[in-house]
Formats: C-alpha cells, structure tokens, sequence
C-alpha cells in the first residue's frame, strides 16, 4: 500500500482521488450559472473610453471638483439589500435606450417633481460629459449590470474538511504519523459528520424557498398600502376567500388610486409611471410570484381562509410591516401537517362544518373542547395528493 502511494506515479494517484472526491461536492455547492462576459462595444460605433469615462461620471469618480451627489449614491447598480426607492441603474438605463439625449438631459438637469428637484439639485454636469453617462446608461442596457461577486465560503469549508478527512485516512490506513489513533479517528468522524451536515442542509433546501425575496418590476410597498393608507388586503386580493388562489391585482385595479395619485412620498414619480405606462398600452405587469407548490400538491385559499377563517399572518408573516415581500415560511409537507395539528377549528356556528354531527354532539356533551383540523381530515394524504 505505502508502495502504491510513495511510487514514481503515487503522487498522480493521490491527485486523482482528491479531484475525484471533491468533484461532487464542487457540483452541489457551485450551482450557480456561469457570468456572461461584458461586452467590449457597443452600436452606433461609440468608443469604449466613452463608457468607461460615462461609468466614470456615474460612480462619482468624475469629476474631481463635484460639489453634488454621485448617480450611484442614487441609483444602485447591484441589487441591494435593502429597499432603494430610487430606480436602479438598470431601470433607468432600459427606460431611455431608446430615446434621444434631450430627453434624458431634460429629466436629469430640469426634473418634475418633489423628489427629484430635491435630489438634483445643484448638478452642472457638462452636456459632453452627460453624453457619456447616457452612452454608458445605453451600454448598460444591452449587456446588462455586471454579475454580483460570489461567495464561495461553504465550497471551500466542504473542500477543507474533506482534505482534513482524507489526510487522517491516510495516515490511518498507509502513514501511521500519529501515534494516537483516536486522533485520526476523531478527525475522520467530525469532518465527515460535518460534511453530511452541510449535505443535509443543501438538500433539504431543494425545492423550498423560505426566505425568498424578488425584486419586483414595480417597487410595490405593502407597508405603504396597508399600514400606512388603510387598504385592505382583500380589496387587493378578492378572491382569496372564494378561489383556489389569491389573485395578482391587474393594472385596472392599481388604477383605482392612482388616476388620481401619481407621485409616492418615497419613490416620486417613476415606479408609479411604470402602472400608469402598463395601463395605456393595455398590458399586465409582470409581477414575480413567491409562494409556489410542486404540482402534486393541492392547496385552496377557499378551504383556508374562506372555510377556515384563518388569518394571511398565519401563512404570510406581517405582510402589512413588509417594503419588499419576502416568503416567510418554507411551506414544507412537515410543517402543513404541525399546523393541521394544532390548530383549532372555527367549527361553531360556521355552515361549512354542519355535516361533522358527530363532533358537534362531543363538543356539547363536553367530550372535547375544541376540533383541530386533523380531526376532520386535513392530514389524509387524499387531501392534498389525490
């Protein structure tokens, strides 16, 4: 064995089984899609050193002597962590690519608005010099922003524990180094109970997405609608207590408020010009949808919340309290099944539970104090997989 390792060609073999080992685990944990490179140039033969000195404007690096607020100070190029009320890069870039310098000189050196007259204020850039920040915008909008860095810290922790995990082997089976062997053993067992761990954790994520959080093609503020202006949510969703789905609002509907409001405290004019856009060409917003369940699932909001009663906080979180909604719960088959459990009926007076006779006799006789909803049912798997 220590011949086959400490031979001519050992060294070989080593590198192919460590290659070998971590090719897996490369696949799992680097799962997402390869960067497109940006291009070089751009139509209408502009030079490259008009983009770069437009990015240049655009980021604030130009000019030396600037006595007013960067764009990107703004306008993020990157999506942010956090809400930014202001359009991105990209939205700007995509809204004027089509459109002539006076327009965009128009809106950024005399803008409308209460919001932008106060964030453009004091600006004097140079018509050559905006030149290039629109030759840049338009560029922008043919490449698209450039890919966010990666984080490879889980790839490298795997990769780690999996060099620890095959040295110890190693020196268990061939070196002999260590004269403890409970030392390599120790290792062997942490690292690669560490590494099912991280295994476990990947996996179970498949098809789950607690926590996801879109950025939508309108900057949509629950927390501005609900809380802050009183709208209910079943204005918005009407069908939540009587269809399979809660459904998207159309562009009609958005047009109830906003014929009339067509400036936001926070966002000014461009998100809702986007509503009032889609509205008079007569098309819907894309809007991104976040909850979804595998096709073999079945789930009614009409069972839940018309027949139910159940609260949207229950399955949506606060809602009301979101800028940018995010998934809250992870909507796993587990966790469907501890609610059903524990969860109480609203089962008196409610016409939807009259032919559970039996029940209804317990509950006078004091048999049981309340009916969960797995003791009608909701737990069979003919419910949700039929």
């Amino acid at each position: 064995m220590k011949e086959y390792f400490y031979g001519k060609t050992g060294f070989m073999r080593i590198s192919i089984f460590v290659c070998l080992f971590f090719l897996p685990s490369y696949l799992v944990f680097s799962n997402d899609s390869v960067a497109t490179p940006r291009e070089s140039v751009i139509s209408e033969g502009r030079p490259v050193e008009d983009i770069k000195r437009g990015e240049r404007f655009f980021k604030g690096l130009l000019p030396f002597n600037r006595n007013y607020e960067s764009c990107v100070s703004c306008h993020n190029i990157q999506p942010a962590d956090t809400l930014n009320w202001n359009p991105s890069a990209m939205d700007i870039a995509l809204k004027y690519a089509g459109k002539d310098f006076n327009s965009f000189q128009q809106v950024v050196m005399q803008p409308t608005g209460k919001k932008m007259e106060a964030s453009h204020q004091k600006f004097n850039i140079p018509d050559e010099d905006l030149k290039t920040v629109k030759v840049y915008l338009d560029h922008l909008a043919q490449t698209g922003a450039p890919p966010a860095k990666k984080s490879y810290w889980r790839l490298f922790v795997f990769l780690a524990l999996g060099l620890l995990l095959t040295w110890a082997l190693l020196d268990l089976i061939v070196f002999h180094k260590v004269k403890i062997k409970i030392i390599p053993v120790a290792i062997i067992m942490g690292a690669f109970g560490y590494q099912l761990f991280m295994l476990y954790e990947e996996a179970s994520k498949l098809g789950r997405s607690e926590g996801y959080q879109p950025d939508q093609p309108i900057k949509f503020s629950h927390q501005v609608h609900v809380t802050e202006n009183k709208i209910d949510c079943k204005y918005c969703h009407y069908t939540a207590e009587v269809s399979k789905t809660a459904n998207i609002p159309s562009t009609d509907l958005c047009m109830n408020c906003h014929i009339v409001v067509r400036e936001g405290a926070r966002s000014g004019r461009f998100e809702i010009s986007k509503i009032l856009q889609a509205h008079e060409e007569g098309r819907s917003i894309e809007w991104i949808r976040l909850h979804n369940l595998p096709d073999h699932v079945f789930f009614s909001h009409a069972q839940h919340v018309g027949a139910g009663n159940l609260d949207c906080i229950q399955c949506h979180g606060k809602v009301e309290d979101m800028h940018v909604v995010r998934q809250e719960k992870d909507l796993s088959m587990g966790w469907c099944l501890e609610c059903h459990r524990n969860t109480k009926v609203d089962f008196i007076d409610n016409k939807y539970y009259t032919i559970y006779k039996s029940l209804h006799e317990d509950l006078k006789k004091g048999l049981r104090d309340s009916i969960m909803a797995a003791d009608i049912g909701a737990n069979d798997c003919a419910k949700c997989h039929y």
